[in-house]
């Protein structure tokens, strides 16, 4: 009889941000710990950590946006999130979703901070190696839409 054992890159659990930062897996804590300073020290204003699909998100504060997430009103609304999955980290970001503008800088300004071919979804970006994360350009990203940029495209975009 075998036992299947979970791999060690599994999402991380936790009620906080500091619980998720604090259970990353070994390999992987120092780079997800460096891209969430990154995202801080960049974050647009109005914007601030929190939880996001149970993952570690930057989110428009009901402070801010009473209305929250038309998905689910009782959590903030996303803009971006980071998450440890079984294969990679992946980076979430909703403005390039939204924003064909944003999207193409971000697609264009990419091969001048990686060698490795862009790995990308609608809104995710999946790094297969901690070292192939652009840091300081997804910190350009976070700069270039503030909460109210990313209420004002919310509303126009996705609310009925």
């Amino acid at each position: 009889m075998s036992i299947k054992l979970e791999s060690q890159h599994m999402k991380p659990t936790g009620a906080t941000v500091a619980a998720i930062l604090e259970n990353i897996s070994e390999e992987r804590k120092e780079a997800f710990q460096r891209l969430h300073q990154i995202i801080l020290d960049h974050l647009a204003p109005g914007l601030e950590p929190g939880l996001s699909y149970g993952n570690l998100g930057y989110v428009v504060p009901h402070s801010l946006y009473p209305a929250g997430y038309h998905c689910k009103p009782s959590e903030p609304l996303p803009l971006a999130w980071i998450a440890s999955q079984k294969n990679s980290i992946n980076f979430y970001h909703m403005g390039i979703y939204a924003d064909p503008k944003l999207l193409d800088w971000f697609v264009a300004e990419y091969p001048k901070h990686s060698t490795q071919k862009l790995d990308m979804g609608k809104s995710c970006m999946r790094f297969k190696k901690p070292e192939h994360i652009p840091f300081e350009l997804i910190g350009q990203l976070m700069g270039k839409m503030s909460a109210q940029d990313w209420i004002d495209m919310y509303e126009r975009l996705y609310k009925k």
